[in-house]
């Protein structure tokens, strides 16, 4: 099983009190190991506009490879061990392994080894805000919703975000202004190298079970991100949530709670239409502001209600909330239309927790289908083994269930477990071994009327675009 890399491990005694800050700064050279990825390229486009000089590795080419030649950043394609010759210092993934010839070369020759968390909080330092989104789900669209009403507010924002947001085209924004809003994840700690002015934390459940040994432990996680809040700062709470509000019991720092009913900022005058919300938000009992949301789902009406919370809690005025909101699309695998496949609409989405599933068949449910028809694909083996009967029991809501095979991602296949063990378990489902055999399937299968839901955090979305290219 994948294991996270602990930095401080394999730096040895003499590399713990190496400080980022001193390396991450105009004419330092800064080598990124997996730069094409989605927050190590906007990492690269920050530090490269900070003056630092800023080059790179990656697997393979990609559009964001070209991207950043073209702002005069260095890629080369492969992991080579020369690749690191005269950098001051070395950032990589999660995913980079010691083995790596890039890291290895960096660690033999005495060049300290960051990991890109540190990076982001050396980073937030510089920001008067430091906006930091958590929570075991709905991180990446409540971070996109921050983002929205921090461009209508004019507050030009530094943006770094898990997934492609529309308004931006991109999953970054290198602004000039003085706040920085940063989705933040708990995986491997990540987000305890962060240091947030205003933390929000939306909800609280066992995941990641490859890194934490149970909800303890990711409590213990998110109470430690808490703590980062200075005295001064804030922390945004789903009051709602228990986990959450057990998490932060007996918390000194300044707490803002959220919630659907209840709440220092709660939703009034709430009605939804065929799954959309309309809605007032209230602060401590004065109107804040009225949404009505272009996005579907009652967990969206969650998530709306903490990025206006973060919003009062850095001063915004309501009607940047309003006007943020107005125009707001989800980012790319949130409930992302793909197109149709003989009258039935097609939709993928990233959900890959039970958690997220259900608020995902919520939401569906509310549109008004004839069917549901959702192609799963699980992620990662520990997940799926961990959460079993709750993969089951949720797994059965939809009409029709097919369950792709399990997308190992970061893990080799220790448990033993497959999507078959899930279909035998799921009366009516049925365990489609190859992406090609989910695409045949959904051909065979859809009607005039459905929601076919391509859905997980692997690359499930293919079937689904493979289906609507048939069209």
């Amino acid at each position: 099983m994948r294991k996270c890399v602990v930095t401080l491990n394999i730096w040895g005694m003499n590399m713990e009190t190496k400080n980022i800050r001193d390396y991450l700064r105009p004419g330092m050279r800064a080598h990124l190991v997996g730069i094409g990825g989605v927050s190590m390229a906007s990492l690269a486009e920050v530090l490269h506009g900070a003056g630092v000089k800023v080059t790179g590795s990656d697997q393979r080419e990609s559009a964001t490879v070209l991207h950043l030649r073209g702002l005069g950043i260095e890629v080369t394609i492969g992991h080579r061990s020369e690749s690191v010759q005269g950098a001051h210092c070395v950032v990589r993934t999660a995913a980079v392994h010691d083995s790596n010839p890039e890291i290895a070369a960096a660690l033999g020759a005495g060049i300290p080894v960051f990991e890109r968390a540190q990076a982001w909080g050396a980073i937030m330092q510089d920001y008067k805000n430091a906006l930091c989104i958590s929570g075991t789900h709905g991180k990446t669209t409540t971070t996109s919703m921050c983002t929205h009403i921090f461009m209508a507010a004019q507050a030009d924002p530094t943006v770094m975000i898990g997934g492609t947001l529309p308004l931006l085209e991109a999953c970054h924004r290198v602004g000039h202004g003085d706040t920085i809003i940063l989705e933040s994840c708990e995986y491997c700690d990540s987000f305890l190298s962060f240091f947030p002015t205003v933390a929000v934390i939306l909800n609280v459940e066992a995941d990641h079970l490859d890194y934490f040994k149970d909800l303890a432990h990711v409590e213990k996680s998110f109470r430690a991100f808490a703590d980062k809040v200075p005295e001064n700062g804030l922390i945004v709470a789903n009051c709602e949530d228990e986990n959450t509000m057990f998490t932060l019991k007996g918390e000194k720092r300044p707490v803002m709670t959220f919630g659907m009913d209840k709440g220092d900022v709660h939703a009034e005058n709430l009605s939804m239409d065929h799954g959309f919300g309309s809605f007032d938000v209230v602060y401590r009992g004065e109107k804040y502001a009225h949404l009505d949301l272009s996005v579907p789902g009652v967990h969206n009406v969650k998530n709306a209600l903490a990025a206006a919370a973060a919003a009062i809690a850095l001063k915004l005025p309501g009607k940047a909330v309003e006007d943020g909101m107005r125009d707001f699309r989800l980012p790319g695998r949130r409930f992302e239309y793909k197109g149709t496949y003989h009258g039935a609409e097609v939709c993928d989405d990233y959900a890959h927790h039970p958690g997220e599933l259900a608020s995902l068949f919520d939401t569906a449910a509310a549109l008004g289908h004839k069917r549901v028809v959702c192609a799963f694909q699980p992620h990662t083996y520990s997940r799926t083994h961990e959460l079993f009967d709750d993969f089951v029991k949720v797994l059965q809501r939809p009409d029709v269930t097919l369950l792709a095979e399990i997308f190992a991602a970061r893990e080799d296949n220790d448990v033993g477990i497959s999507s078959a063990d899930l279909a035998a378990q799921i009366p009516g489902s049925v365990f489609c071994p190859t992406l090609e055999d989910v695409t045949a399937k959904l051909r065979e299968i859809a009607q005039p009327g459905d929601l076919i839901l391509t859905v997980g955090a692997g690359d499930i979305y293919l079937a689904g675009e493979a289906l609507v290219k048939e069209q």
